[in-house]
């Protein structure tokens, strides 16, 4: 796993890129929410609705490493990279039940 910066014009995963700064302010914006004593039930929809925008960049990340390393693997054609791909997918399946 590679940690390099990249521009923001490079980025791999520029669909959850915007998302998550979506749902970076958002927070912000529940957190002065909080701060102000603003009213629970206004505070925990808005808290969903950061949920709701986390769970769609998840679903992007994982869409673009399905369309990207995934496919990648699948045509090298390398067996091991296959079988560590598909193990990297059991593996994210499982937490998801979980959550």
């Amino acid at each position: 796993m590679e940690d390099k910066v990249v521009s923001k014009e490079n980025i791999k995963h520029k669909e959850a890129h915007k998302t998550l700064k979506t749902a970076q302010g958002h927070l912000n914006a529940v957190v002065k929410m909080v701060e102000n004593n603003r009213y629970c039930i206004d505070i925990s929809t808005q808290l969903m609705a950061v949920v709701s925008l986390l769970k769609k960049a998840n679903m992007q990340v994982l869409s673009k490493h399905m369309e990207t390393c995934i496919k990648d693997a699948v045509l090298s054609k390398s067996q091991e990279d296959i079988d560590e791909k598909i193990e990297e997918i059991k593996e994210v399946i499982k937490y998801l039940n979980k959550i």
